[in-house]
């Protein structure tokens, strides 16, 4: 799975948020905000990882076990398949 192009993760007055950027400013209007653990796996899924990794390094991360990541993430990456956000 991976973000798809075309949204840019910024810090603005202390919040990270995601904004499109290019093209998808037109299929997209708005912006989201991510808490820290939505921050980093939203950096995990930059790149093309599977589910499983960012599991794993969810739990690397933050005091979390692998039952919980894996819930954290699959509602994240359900909300990012809502916005059409994430390739797989």
């Amino acid at each position: 799975m991976k973000i798809k192009k075309g949204f840019a993760k910024r810090e603005i007055a202390g919040s990270v948020v995601v904004v499109p950027v290019g093209k998808a400013s037109r299929d997209f209007n708005g912006m989201i905000t991510l808490n820290g653990s939505a921050s980093f796996i939203w950096d995990c899924f930059c790149n093309d990882i599977t589910k499983e990794d960012a599991v794993r390094m969810l739990t690397q991360e933050y005091d979390v076990d692998a039952e919980t990541a894996k819930r954290d993430i699959d509602a994240f990456i359900e909300k990012l398949k809502s916005n059409n956000l994430i390739e797989e």
